[in-house]
């Protein structure tokens, strides 16, 4: 707790502050400011909640990222989400009364507990709130549903170029850079996500990389070529690839040659 206090300042909000962060329409609804929510703090690599645990929270993230996966009898995790910044989770747990996935924080993270119990008592006094929380939960089914039509209809390399553009826009959203990033989430777990194997997304963002769409070093990613990322369905075969970089790098060069030349005589007698 003294550790939340030197990060973050405080380790409550009210009301407003909650749907500030939730991006959530605030000025219809009239409370009491004494109404507040905790903030708790998790290291990377904590668990928030696991798999058949009993539920009877929500969670907001303030700050940090996390993962939430199932995990089968094998041990073996699908990734099913990347919480981030204004995102809400643990929703999978009402209706069976226990948390069907596992959140898992890639970063340290700082979150806002929304016990049920409050947010129905809510629901009932403020029917702005009620509604608008409906509208939270709605968008976090809408990316999860996009998710399952891209998987069933887009290549590999498609699925790795959507989802860089995904992470671009949300980067946006919370106030970040959305040319320039840094990937929390391995590409393991980008694959498990995804659906892909870790080479493939290895390869497939070194290939990006190659044709100029986006600039990899590390999990540092520039977006180079948003709208082309965006649209494209395959990458050319790995042939026209060699040869568009070839004429890349033949310019390159061509431009660089056709710079004026330094009168070094000029320069000496000056």
């Amino acid at each position: 707790m003294e550790a939340g206090w030197q990060r973050q300042g405080k380790l409550w909000s009210n009301l407003k502050e909650l749907c500030e962060v939730l991006r959530i329409p605030s000025a219809a609804i009239h409370t009491d400011e004494e109404l507040l929510f905790q903030h708790v703090q998790f290291k990377t690599g904590q668990r928030i909640h696991t798999i058949g645990q009993p539920f009877d929270t929500l969670y907001i993230v303030h700050s940090g990222f996390l993962k939430t996966v199932l995990i089968d009898e094998f041990g073996n995790e699908q990734v099913l989400s990347f919480p981030m910044k204004g995102d809400l989770f643990g929703v999978d747990g009402i209706h069976t009364k226990r948390y069907a996935s596992e959140a898992v924080a890639l970063s340290n993270c700082d979150l806002i507990l929304l016990p049920f119990k409050k947010l129905t008592a809510l629901g009932r006094a403020h029917v702005e709130f009620e509604h608008a929380m409906y509208s939270v939960m709605s968008r976090e089914l809408v990316r999860e549903q996009a998710m399952v039509s891209m998987l069933g209809a887009l290549s590999a390399e498609a699925r790795v170029a959507r989802f860089l553009v995904n992470l671009s826009e949300r980067y946006a959203d919370m106030g970040y850079s959305s040319k320039l990033f840094n990937l929390r989430m391995t590409r393991h777990e980008i694959g498990s996500y995804l659906g892909l194997t870790l080479e493939t997304v290895s390869r497939t963002l070194s290939a990006f990389n190659e044709i100029g769409l986006i600039t990899v070093d590390q999990r540092s990613i520039g977006i180079k070529d948003p709208e082309a990322l965006r649209t494209l369905r395959r990458l050319p075969p790995s042939s026209s690839r060699a040869k568009q970089i070839a004429a890349k790098k033949s310019k390159q060069a061509t431009q660089q040659n056709d710079q004026p030349d330094t009168d070094w005589g000029e320069l000496a007698s000056a």
